[in-house]
């Protein structure tokens, strides 16, 4: 990647309907997969200070190597955007799954922020426009029927439910944040920052409630669990965060965050194809009219 690459750049109504968003939208369902791979060989929390530390391990040595400039007079803003969005969010949503919470609540949950984020766009100066919070409504009406089918109460309790509402506050605030008082940054740079500060928040938190040692003695290293940890990094925390963060500094928070209504629909097409779950035609529905919603919101 070069600098030119990452420079700053101006906003452009387009780059929502460019191939950047789908491939940030197939990266991003990858998320509940590697959590059925990962979760059952590492305590969530565990898993979460491991995958930062394999970003920074390789992000480290590239911005030396690359010089990347470093982003003065913002590296409190972007710790701040960091912890919300990776371990606020990521924290929630692992340690409620954990919990018991059923996969299909939590997606609704954390499906509703981008209504979330277009009541608060006025503090960012952003206006979101009547067919605006028509698609809003119907891509949440499109991940409720992608979900139905799944939906179940069993296992949720009051610390689940708190986590995962947690979670999705969370990502909200941090998508705003960001948005607000540092959308312009070096990716490389401000991705170390953002898992630096995010890997000190979730660390001591692991060591106290989860045991973690050294030696990693609650980690069973199987071949799943390597390949999903090394996904996470990979695909997710570097390739799915720097497009998540390429699409924030040049469109509307409120269109962004339109896109995370397909991840549900893409996540449940995945989960058919690799672990045979069911995908009925209320969850072909869903998805249609979850398109449908996030061309309302990202078309001009």
């Amino acid at each position: 990647m070069t600098n030119s690459s990452i420079a700053t750049q101006e906003s452009s109504p387009h780059v929502l309907l460019s191939p950047i968003p789908l491939f940030f939208v197939f990266l991003w369902s990858t998320g509940f997969i590697v959590a059925k791979f990962g979760l059952p060989y590492a305590p969530p929390l565990t898993f979460l200070v491991l995958r930062f530390a394999g970003v920074l391990l390789l992000l480290v040595p590239l911005i030396l190597v690359m010089r990347a400039p470093w982003p003065h007079g913002k590296v409190r803003h972007i710790a701040v955007a960091g912890v919300l969005v990776h371990a606020g969010y990521l924290a929630g949503v692992w340690c409620a799954i954990k919990l018991g919470m059923p996969a299909g609540l939590s997606a609704l949950i954390v499906g509703m922020q981008p209504i979330l984020t277009a009541f608060a766009a006025p503090l960012l100066g952003e206006t979101v426009r009547p067919r605006q919070w028509l698609g809003l409504v119907f891509g949440l009406g499109g991940v409720a029927l992608v979900v139905a089918a799944k939906m179940s109460l069993v296992g949720l309790s009051w610390q689940s439910l708190a986590l995962c509402v947690g979670a999705l506050c969370s990502i909200t605030a941090g998508t705003l944040y960001q948005k607000r008082y540092c959308a312009q940054f070096d990716l490389r740079a401000g991705t170390v920052i953002q898992y630096g500060a995010a890997a000190v928040v979730l660390l001591p938190l692991a060591i106290l409630f989860e045991g973690l040692t050294p030696a990693l003695a609650s980690v069973e290293w199987t071949p799943r669990f390597v390949g999903a940890l090394l996904w996470s990094i990979l695909a997710l925390s570097i390739g799915a965060i720097f497009l998540l963060f390429a699409l924030i500094r040049r469109s509307d928070a409120t269109q962004v965050t339109s896109l995370l209504y397909l991840t549900p629909p893409t996540t449940a097409v995945m989960a058919w194809l690799m672990f045979g779950e069911a995908f009925n035609w209320l969850g072909i529905a869903g998805m249609v009219l979850a398109v449908v919603g996030v061309i309302f919101v990202v078309k001009k």
